[in-house]
């Protein structure tokens, strides 16, 4: 029995379950909430697609780019279903003839070859009909599905930090995978047959018409009853679909979290309650699967039982008529095959609307994404920024001077993270953060590369508002070691040069020595061509790190950010790398943010924030002799927390 409360399942399924942003979360990832990848923003409980027509509508548009192809596609759609319709009506004659008292046998033979040859070549057009259609609409769907993939994921690039900061990366890539897979699905097959379901539908109508008017009748008053059974299945199915759909994105957000919090989950002994927790949320997929697929499974049966009452009312009627107004055989034949495929499109579209729920909550899962608000745009005046190492044509050279004017700043308006801060550095200094967690001095350095944007006040780099500047050159000119490391899959060589992707191999190895990385990667057994997998599993914690500042090495961007960049290294290679990380700092504007005050001693000035406000700055022997906050931290009497 799970020993969960009623509020935690709830704050489980609100925080794995709910839509919209967590407008608590701050930067980096922190987040209020329990372990394994708390307070992320997840899929939306709706009950259905918001707007299904536009959703449809939206869809098509990525397939309508290929109209000539989607109208050949229609047409084959249309020769396969009359061949289909126009075969079956050659039995009519077929039969008549073999009844037909009048005829010898010689003669009613040579017609039964006739005829089945006659249905044999209307066949094999239908078959080379469905041949083409089929391999068409293909590859029209597939193409439309890489374009939405990649537009969403171009989208997810030109998204701000916040979004990253406040969504699950399991839920996010649940919309590549899960989401995109039942769109394309839906564009791979159920287009087409619906709209041949739809085609077979109208042209057997027409037929039992013409074949007899009558029985086209008393077949018809049974489609009252087939349409109100399957408009009462399909409005549940669609709706468990759809929370389908937004179970599995909360099911792989927390998966994807509590595994990459692994380390963190065995430490606490948390193993227990992370079992129980999935354990909760996947009984609860399973609760929604049931009810999805039960609906969606009882569709067919429930619509193929009717029209088997309706198949048994049509061939009785049938009967009469011949006994009675000298109905032909063949006529009631053919109607009574038409009688049955009367149903068959119906049941067909019936047993479609599972995919087309499961596609539309998909799909609208994935254009929510898509029509998340990106990156505020950069203004026409906007100017391009170099370094003096790394002059562009048309960019203006800066220095590195930085300034922060009054800026005040909170992730939820009214709640002021920073409070009128004020702070200059001038071109190759070096300005260390001091203060307790959550008192903004990783919230700065987020400015400064315009991750967030201002609420008040101003930030200049050599005297130029940074919103007067490109963010991609702005950034590209701020090198950034952060505390927590990532690598991707590929050499070391590759990961170093991404800091710079013009790079040469002899920089990357300077850079490299600069980090103090070089000796421990020539002693890797491929050295610098050496692949790392899965963030770098294959090095300790302390060599990820160096890679990283030697990305950062072989940046010449004017200004570094260092957060807590020696946080991950033991004492022994902070102090070996210590030399390494003054060249790195050389000529360049450093912000450094750090716990152990023993590296930050050397600042051209320290400034000690507490609650958002700076609170004291000056370099190392100026505070001490303040005898304030940073002369208490620096000397035990209080410790940062």
């Amino acid at each position: 029995m799970s020993r969960l409360s009623a509020e935690r399942k709830e704050t489980l399924l609100r925080r794995y379950g709910s839509q919209g942003i967590n407008a608590g979360a701050g930067p980096g990832g922190r987040r209020p909430g329990g372990f394994g990848g708390p307070g992320a923003s997840r899929v939306g409980m709706k009950g259905r697609p918001k707007n299904i027509s536009a959703t449809i509508s939206r869809l098509l548009s990525y397939i309508g780019q290929d109209k000539v192809k989607i109208l050949f596609v229609f047409a084959c759609v249309l020769g396969g279903n009359l061949s289909s319709l126009g075969g079956s009506y050659i039995l009519r004659p077929v039969i008549n003839n073999l009844v037909y008292p009048g005829l010898s046998a010689e003669e009613k033979i040579k017609n039964l070859v006739i005829g089945i040859l006659v249905m044999a070549g209307i066949y094999l057009v239908g078959a080379v009909c469905i041949y083409l259609q089929r391999k068409i609409m293909i590859g029209v769907s597939q193409k439309a599905l890489v374009k939405i993939r990649e537009e969403l994921f171009h989208k997810i690039q030109k998204l701000p930090l916040k979004y990253h900061d406040t969504h699950a990366h399991g839920d996010i890539m649940s919309r590549f995978t899960n989401d995109l897979d039942s769109v394309g699905e839906m564009l791979n097959h159920t287009m087409v047959q619906v709209f041949s379901a739809v085609l077979t539908l109208l042209g057997t109508v027409i037929l039992m018409f013409v074949t007899n008017w009558l029985l086209a009748i008393v077949t018809l008053t049974t489609v009252p009853l087939l349409v109100y059974a399957g408009g009462i299945i399909g409005k549940q199915s669609r709706k468990y679909f759809t929370g389908q759909q937004q179970a599995i994105g909360a099911v792989n957000g927390y998966i994807e979290e509590t595994i990459a919090g692994q380390k963190v989950i065995k430490v606490f002994s948390h193993e227990e309650t992370a079992m129980e927790e999935f354990a909760f949320l996947s009984d609860e997929l399973q609760k929604k699967q049931v009810r999805a697929q039960f609906f969606g499974g009882i569709m067919g049966p429930v619509i193929g039982n009717l029209s088997q009452i309706s198949y048994a009312i049509t061939a009785t009627v049938g009967g009469i008529l011949c006994l009675t107004a000298n109905f032909d055989i063949g006529g009631l034949t053919i109607f009574a095959n038409y009688s049955r495929q009367f149903s068959m499109p119906i049941n067909e579209l019936s047993m479609q609307m599972n995919i087309i729920f499961a596609a539309l909550a998909g799909a609208e899962r994935v254009f929510e994404v898509m029509d998340e608000t990106p990156e505020a745009a950069d203004p026409e005046e906007a100017i391009e920024i170099c370094s003096e190492a790394n002059r562009a044509e048309g960019a203006r050279v800066v220095k590195g001077e930085v300034e922060l004017k009054n800026v005040t700043f909170g992730y939820i308006p009214g709640k002021a993270v920073l409070k009128n801060i004020n702070i200059t550095a001038k071109p190759g200094q070096k300005v260390a953060f001091v203060g307790s967690t959550g008192a903004g001095k990783t919230t700065i350095t987020n400015l400064i590369n315009r991750f967030y944007e201002l609420e008040e006040g101003e930030i200049l780099i050599d005297g130029i508002n940074i919103k007067q500047i490109k963010k991609d050159s702005l950034r590209s000119n701020i090198a950034m070691v952060l505390q927590d490391t990532h690598l991707f899959s590929g050499t070391v060589r590759e990961n170093i040069r991404y800091g710079r992707l013009d790079a040469t191999d002899e920089e990357v190895v300077a850079a490299a020595k600069i980090s103090c990385a070089h000796s421990f990667i020539e002693r890797l057994p491929q050295g610098y061509d050496t692949l790392l997998d899965g963030d770098g599993a294959n090095l300790s914690q302390g060599e990820r790190q160096l890679l990283n500042i030697a990305r950062a090495a072989i940046s010449k961007a004017p200004i570094l950010i260092l957060d807590e960049a020696t946080s991950s290294v033991d004492t022994r290679t902070e102090k070996y790398i210590e030399r390494g990380m003054d060249q790195l700092m050389k000529d360049r504007t450093t912000f450094v943010i750090a716990h152990r005050l023993s590296t930050v001693r050397n600042a051209d000035k320290i400034i000690v924030l507490e609650n958002g406000e700076i609170i004291e700055q000056g370099t190392h022997e100026e505070l001490l002799e303040k005898g304030g906050r940073y002369y208490q931290l620096y000397t035990g009497a209080i410790e940062l927390d």
